[in-house]
């Protein structure tokens, strides 16, 4: 069974229709960038799975166990979110909240998956620093850390490299590329590097003007009509592609 099944959903706010009959599968292990023009529709798509919003129509059926709560999640940071005044181990702790139902604490289970997660993201000797004293890279390791200690099957990433430079954005992407491929974490990420999201992803949903426009493997999108339009460079990205 996928793990995540949506059918024929309608999405948007407040009566305001922004994607139409909107039907695609995740599977375990997939690594799928979801891809658009701005208002297309992804964000309220990524807030909907999360629970967030309800479809206006159709339907999203979770397998494998899966449950809401269980998400690892990565939202697109505002400035009050950059300087938060906490502490980077504070900040990836705060992931297993789920974790710890009624327990007002953290116990030695949660602190050591979030020394896991912070070691992954190599962010352990800045473990005590404020996190509103780091770089805007740091800080996305710092919550790509946190989501992690949430779940061990799926992370939903919203535009995780905006803002960062080409080094540091290269970095991430082969982060994120590593846990799915080496971790088995099942990937949804938002991106506007359609590029970048071919070679490193292996499925591609391209959503606009309230329609799906593609859904299928990465090197088929690249050979689609959608793909030789939006993304001429892909082939400068030979990591993700069709699977073999």
């Amino acid at each position: 069974m996928a793990l995540i099944t949506c059918k024929h959903l309608a999405l948007g706010y407040e009566n305001t229709r922004v994607v139409e009959d909107l039907s695609f599968t995740v599977e375990q292990g997939d690594y799928l960038c979801i891809v658009g023009e701005n208002g297309s529709g992804k964000s309220t798509l990524m807030k909907t799975l999360l629970g967030l919003r309800s479809p206006l129509s159709g339907q999203i059926v979770f397998g494998d166990g899966l449950h809401k709560n269980e998400i690892g999640y990565l939202p697109q940071q505002t400035p009050i979110q950059r300087d938060f005044p906490a502490s980077v181990q504070e900040v990836v702790l705060s992931g297993c909240l789920n974790r710890c139902g009624l327990r007002p604490f953290y116990g030695k289970e949660e602190k050591a998956l979030a020394a896991r997660n912070m070691e992954r993201l190599g962010i352990t000797p800045i473990a005590r620093r404020c996190y509103r004293e780091l770089s805007g890279g740091q800080q996305q390791r710092v919550l790509l850390a946190r989501a992690l200690c949430a779940t061990r099957k799926l992370l939903l990433l919203d535009e995780p490299v905006a803002g960062l430079d080409p080094k540091v954005t290269a970095e991430l992407y082969e982060l994120i590329a590593g846990l799915n491929r080496q971790d088995g974490i099942t990937v949804i990420m938002i991106s506007h590097d359609i590029s970048a999201a071919v070679g490193y992803a292996s499925h591609i949903l391209h959503i606009g003007e309230g329609q799906r426009l593609f859904f299928g493997t990465a090197a088929a999108y690249a050979a689609s009509g959608a793909g030789r339009m939006f993304a001429p460079c892909s082939q400068d990205f030979p990591k993700g592609g069709d699977p073999q």
